[in-house]
């Protein structure tokens, strides 16, 4: 599969507080690195965009348990936890977005409450690669978005990790972002 200037990488939320040792750790969250890595290298070099997004939230969102939530505190604004994590190339002309700004919002999504879709369009996008984490949960949400928004979508299945908070959460994820029309392809395919 080609990468051309109509492509766009899309780095889900490869932040320290959901890697092993974080807040809310996905198991082996920190293994992806390195291809995410050499993807972000590829996508550069064929002239497409790469974009990453990061879960920036306020101290007292609704997300996390004390406030309503299922979640620990985890990706509090300019915390370290909500640094990208630190083996992490982020270039320069890469575009960062931030969600679950408000603090009575869910933004699972790269999509939700960003810019993302027209920023995208701007830039003259057609087709998403999605990597990172989780699987489960922003991944999903993400590409079910990209999805609706009319853009091309495609999981990289070997660039994700999951949560799995029930046994087979991320295989299930992954069959029904399939079954919403986007494709699943491994790394090896784009390069």
């Amino acid at each position: 599969m080609k990468i051309g200037r109509e492509d766009a990488l899309l780095v889900v939320d490869l932040q320290v507080d959901f890697c092993p040792g974080g807040a809310l750790s996905v198991p082996g969250g920190d293994e992806i690195v390195p291809m995410v890595n050499r993807l972000i290298g590829l996508f550069s070099s064929k002239g497409g965009k790469v974009v990453f997004s990061r879960d920036w939230h306020p101290e007292n969102h609704c997300s996390f348990k004390r406030y309503g939530g299922i979640w620990p505190p985890h990706c509090v604004q300019n915390s370290p936890g909500a640094a990208f994590h630190p083996d992490l190339i982020v270039p320069p002309e890469a575009i960062v977005v931030s969600k679950g700004t408000n603090p009575k919002e869910e933004a699972y999504s790269a999509f939700i409450g960003t810019d993302l879709h027209i920023t995208l369009n701007e830039a003259g996008a057609r087709r998403i690669f999605l990597c990172g984490l989780a699987t489960d949960y922003c991944v999903k949400a993400s590409a079910t978005d990209a999805l609706k928004h009319g853009f091309g979508v495609y999981v990289i299945v070997d660039a994700v990790r999951g949560v799995d908070a029930s046994h087979g959460d991320s295989a299930r994820a992954l069959e029904e972002i399939e079954a919403q029309g986007s494709k699943l392809v491994s790394s090896k395919e784009l390069e």
